[in-house]
């Protein structure tokens, strides 16, 4: 058992991570998340073998490849996902956003459609999007479609990577998606399903810190940016959004999570619907 584990982190200690959390990566840790935080660090300093909580901070601090700066950014993140999450979205991209900008497209002989799933966690999202592009195309071998997909941690990139999902994964997914995307497989003797080779081939997997610099310049036609801007205070998501804005092309569209709101935020987006937005 860790020194943290047998006593309560202290207000102080908790300020010290809750500070270095946020100039790393604008994840807002408050007070309601201090217990949470001590569970989650406490295992870092296990795994570590670290004696103290301010050794293991000094050494985070210090450590010049980032290595344990990545792995206490994991410990931290919740990566609730599932396959279809908030399908209204996904139900807009196929009756309205994606037959709009396939129109507009082929108006001026431009197929090419960039997608980014802005925190993807296990993939769950940006596999979404990637069935309801085969479902909505029917010429789709005829376009040039990429999917940006970035998280923050190096963990859930590594399962979405894989792309192997047991069966109760699946059951979100509308009738016929399973059969048709996915095919039987094992991995390290566990029995599941694997995404099928033409929609990993869409997806491009990488590690992102959404307040660095990111070294794309869009344009994208649709970003998705869900249940990741609750973790981020005002300001923060302030950045973000309007940061998003430049990177949309005129009338693409960003989606947020349902449990988000823009109240408070200053952007020049244009209301379509609830947490739907589009670039006027």
């Amino acid at each position: 058992m860790t020194a943290l584990q047998e006593s309560s982190l202290t207000d102080a200690e908790f300020s010290r991570i809750s500070e270095m959390v946020y100039k790393h990566c604008g994840i807002n840790l408050h007070d309601g998340k201090k217990q949470l935080v001590q569970a989650r660090v406490a295992k870092r300093l296990r795994a570590g073998r670290f004696e103290s909580l301010s050794g293991y901070l000094d050494f985070v601090a210090n450590d010049q490849s980032g290595q344990e700066f990545t792995l206490l950014i994991d410990a931290m993140s919740t990566n609730l996902t599932s396959f279809y999450r908030e399908s209204d979205h996904f139900r807009f991209l196929q009756e309205v956003g994606l037959p709009e900008a396939i129109a507009r497209k082929t108006k001026i002989g431009d197929r090419r459609l960039r997608l980014w799933s802005a925190a993807c966690s296990t993939g769950e999202e940006p596999y979404t999007l990637a069935m309801i592009l085969h479902d909505t195309i029917p010429d789709i071998e005829r376009w040039d479609i990429k999917i940006l997909a970035s998280d923050i941690s190096t963990h859930v990139l590594h399962v979405a990577g894989n792309g192997f999902y047991n069966a109760d994964r699946l059951k979100p997914l509308p009738q016929g998606y399973a059969t048709r995307f996915f095919r039987p497989a094992n991995l390290g003797g566990v029995h599941g399903f694997k995404v099928n080779p033409e929609l990993m081939k869409m997806v491009a997997f990488r590690h992102l810190n959404l307040i660095d610099d990111w070294p794309f310049s869009g344009p994208f036609d649709f970003i998705l940016c869900r249940n990741v801007m609750i973790y981020f205070d005002k300001p923060t998501q302030e950045r973000l959004v309007n940061r998003f804005y430049t990177l949309l092309g005129d009338d693409c569209v960003l989606f947020t999570g349902h449990s988000e709101s823009l109240t408070g935020v200053k952007h020049p987006f244009k209301y379509v619907r609830p947490t739907i937005y589009a670039k006027s």
